[in-house]
């Protein structure tokens, strides 16, 4: 996938990681992007993008926004949620939210650019992804599960969309030095980095950008027995007396 003469569309573009992946992809030649979000009105107006208004957890805005852009050769699936819900008692709204922005509003996303894409020579799909994809913490089990679901639906649609010659990549990444991680005190990327190497990624054919080295340790990881990522957790750690 070369990007010097896409046309890409970046979901949640108003800000952060969003924002970052509209300046960089015009910068490396992008013929034309369209910044889909939300909220327009924050977008900066620019040549070479065009700002559309979506909701990812809105089928007819889908609708829309794909009837809008039928030239897209690349799609980045970037819009996201944060609710800090538990799942055992956490509010079932905002959970149900998570899904829906993360998993579902991927998926009906990749479901309407799929032919499109086709239809432009097969293209690209990027999903912004999360360590948390492979990692649960207490407190955000409803982001972690929906980031959780939208690794496996990356991987299948990779598969499906295979012989349109359409590319799929996630990016995976831990802590990103955005507002929705203003609250969180912890070592943060900084995000203009991050795109820097998830849109190298794209251009090499990567399937699975792992974009620090946090979550490059994590996935080496996940090949052991979950006591090690969750030492409290073990039933022989547990006390038998009060």
């Amino acid at each position: 996938m070369k990007l010097v003469g896409a046309t890409a569309l970046v979901t949640g573009s108003n800000r952060g990681m969003g924002a970052q992946f509209v300046e960089q992809l015009l910068e490396r030649g992008a013929a034309r992007v369209y910044a889909a979000t939300r909220n327009p009105d924050a977008v900066q107006r620019i040549p070479g993008v065009e700002v559309l208004t979506l909701d990812v957890t809105d089928q007819s805005a889908i609708a829309a926004a794909a009837a809008a852009a039928q030239d897209t050769s690349l799609l980045i699936n970037n819009a996201g949620s944060s609710t800090n819900q538990r799942l055992v008692d956490g509010d079932l709204d905002k959970i149900r939210l998570e899904m829906d922005t993360h998993y579902y509003g991927t998926l009906n996303m990749v479901r309407a650019f799929a032919p499109i894409l086709r239809a432009n020579g097969g293209g690209a799909i990027l999903n912004m992804l999360s360590a948390l994809s492979w990692l649960a913490f207490d407190g955000v089990g409803a982001y972690c599960s929906a980031k959780s679901a939208e690794w496996g639906l990356t991987n299948s649609v990779r598969l499906e969309l295979v012989d349109q010659r359409t590319q799929v990549t996630g990016l995976l990444v831990g802590s990103v030095d955005t507002d929705m991680m203003a609250g969180w005190d912890v070592p943060k990327a900084d995000p203009k980095l991050v795109v820097e190497k998830a849109l190298d990624g794209i251009e090499a054919g990567t399937l699975e950008v792992l974009a620090d080295d946090g979550t490059v340790q994590l996935k080496s990881a996940l090949s052991q027995d979950p006591s090690v990522l969750y030492p409290n957790t073990s039933p022989s750690k547990w006390s038998m007396t009060s």
